[in-house]
């Protein structure tokens, strides 16, 4: 069985992993960090300790109303990308522990067109 490294826990909820084929597992944030336990296979399970995370991103939809997902980039291991049942609940819960300047928005699918548009006419 996988050791946890929070000592107090905020928030368990069903979430899932989309590292690849998505994982169904639980979410745990605590004082420590952001966890992720597989149901099925307890190897399969992502622990990401709070001084690590360098970005928390969230697509955003429908002016706020509709999260489908949200990533966590961190300083060396790269983007960890996950969906839970409340996603407003969560990203909530992770702004206690990370600094909001550090949680961002992510490009809608018109804006990315708008700038690869603008670096073709620049170019």
């Amino acid at each position: 069985m996988v050791q946890s490294i929070n000592t107090k826990v905020d928030l368990v909820i069903d979430a899932t992993s989309h590292m690849g084929i998505s994982d169904y597992g639980k979410i745990m944030i605590g004082d420590k960090g952001f966890e992720f336990f597989n149901n099925r296979d307890a190897r399969k399970f992502i622990q990401i300790p709070w001084v690590e995370v360098e970005y928390v991103i969230a697509s955003v939809m429908f002016k706020g109303k509709w999260i489908p997902r949200y990533t966590i980039q961190t300083k060396r291991n790269g983007k960890y990308t996950f969906s839970s049942k409340e996603q407003k609940k969560v990203l909530r819960t992770i702004r206690e522990y990370v600094d909001p300047n550090q949680m961002v928005q992510s490009l809608s699918f018109f804006d990315v067109i708008k700038r690869c548009l603008k670096s073709k006419f620049k170019k």
